[in-house]
């Protein structure tokens, strides 16, 4: 990273010891503009640091929520694999309970086939009825058929309980399984939504380095090419005070005076010549301008 301290760029523009001029001399305001920019470029420096920081603290929050939203979404699957189970078990139970309801059916109707087969057989059971020592009267033995039929109303109502019982857990399984791929669907988006906000971020950090890069190289060019002005200024001021064998009152670091004295020099010398017609004999020639490293 490219940057130029204010003591430096100082040390660049202007000799040791010149800061100060002798009393009664002009104020460097110059000086003092270029220290004001100076400050401007330090202050907005920190200003960006700090932005730079922020930046960063979000992207470690965000990192820290993407890390939770995976944690809830680990959480949410956990519920739907135990939903899953549950309903399975539920399954398993209801399969075994159609078993043993098709086993009490196949028992029911085995017990009316075996009734209709034995109603011709009224007058034999009276027979039976009257040389049975277990049964004394017919009302005995129809008993024992009444206890059969009402077995079988039980077992009919057994078997509709059993199957309203199965919907129920159907339903409630069909139910469990749409909340939770809405839930997964949900965390999905919400977790797409949050990593394009990380790019965006990461994408505006980038920028923002860019934009330091950037602000540090031309303040450096300008602090050189400022530096270079100065100094080819006062090296055409001590030319034009070697000619002259005098050094006018002009401070160091004034650099608007010294461009004065110049071209007043050069239209002083430029009068005469006009004058005397002869300006080669007046003004000698300008040497190289020395150009500040």
């Amino acid at each position: 990273m490219m940057g130029c301290s204010s003591s430096t760029c100082q040390d660049l523009s202007f000799p040791s010891g010149a800061a100060e001029g002798p009393p009664g001399e002009p104020d460097p305001s110059d000086s003092r503009e270029f220290q004001r920019r100076m400050s401007s470029l330090k202050q907005r420096k920190e200003a960006l640091e700090q932005k730079e920081d922020e930046l960063k603290e979000s992207m470690v929050r965000f990192d820290k929520f993407l890390k939770d939203t995976e944690a809830k979404q680990s959480r949410a699957l956990l519920r739907a694999e135990e939903g899953r189970q549950t309903a399975a078990q539920k399954e398993a139970e209801a399969a075994t309970l159609k078993e043993e309801l098709e086993g009490l059916v196949q028992k029911k109707e085995r017990l009316e086939k075996r009734l209709h087969k034995y109603r011709p057989f009224a007058q034999y059971l009276e027979q039976v009825v009257v040389q049975s020592e277990e049964f004394q009267e017919i009302p005995e033995l129809m008993a024992r058929f009444s206890g059969l039929f009402e077995t079988q109303n039980i077992l009919a109502e057994r078997e509709q309980a059993l199957q309203k019982a199965v919907e129920n857990a159907r339903a409630e399984l069909l139910k469990v399984v749409e909340e939770k791929n809405d839930e997964i669907l949900h965390q999905n988006n919400q977790l797409a939504d949050l990593q394009l906000r990380l790019e965006e971020v990461r994408t505006q950090a980038l920028q923002w380095e860019s934009r330091w890069v950037h602000i540090q190289n031309t303040a450096a060019q300008k602090t050189l090419l400022l530096g270079q002005i100065k100094m080819a200024a006062l090296n055409l001021f001590h030319m034009v005070c070697k000619q002259k064998k005098e050094v006018p009152p002009v401070a160091v670091e004034d650099t608007e005076g010294q461009l004065e004295q110049v071209r007043w020099e050069t239209e002083s010398q430029s009068s005469i010549s006009q004058t005397l017609g002869s300006p080669s004999t007046l003004l000698s020639p300008i040497p190289q301008v020395q150009k500040a490293h």
